[in-house]
């Protein structure tokens, strides 16, 4: 997965850090699963798990362009729109889509410290 294949993360302490937060955090993980994926494609993607939590990786590193943290980069707008459209399809409220952005920001931050904690 693409923020997951970064060089500063490797991939057994990425396993162990998500099996970790999984624990705790399975229903955020469900509710996310269901909003980006179908059912049938959640059941024929073994690492969708991993899918959700790179999604909020992503999320993660673009607030800190919205919150002019990084420099905007020219990917950055259509990088806004796609994670808005994929989180904001069928809602009917900005609360609704809040909530998930939110989910997916704290996902990130959780599993970052749980990574950095481990040895």
């Amino acid at each position: 997965m693409y923020m997951l294949n970064a060089p500063k993360y490797k991939e057994e302490k990425i396993q162990q850090a998500l099996g970790m937060l999984y624990v705790d955090r399975k229903n955020e993980f469900r509710e996310l699963s269901q909003v980006l994926l179908t059912q049938k494609a959640i059941k024929a993607m073994p690492n969708w798990k991993e899918f959700v939590l790179n999604f909020s990786l992503d999320v993660e590193e673009a607030f800190k362009t919205w919150s002019g943290q990084n420099q905007l980069q020219s990917s950055s707008p259509q990088k806004a729109l796609t994670i808005l459209r994929q989180l904001g399809h069928d809602k009917t409220s900005m609360n609704q889509l809040v909530h998930l952005l939110n989910l997916s920001y704290n996902l990130s931050l959780e599993f970052k410290e749980i990574y950095r904690r481990l040895k």
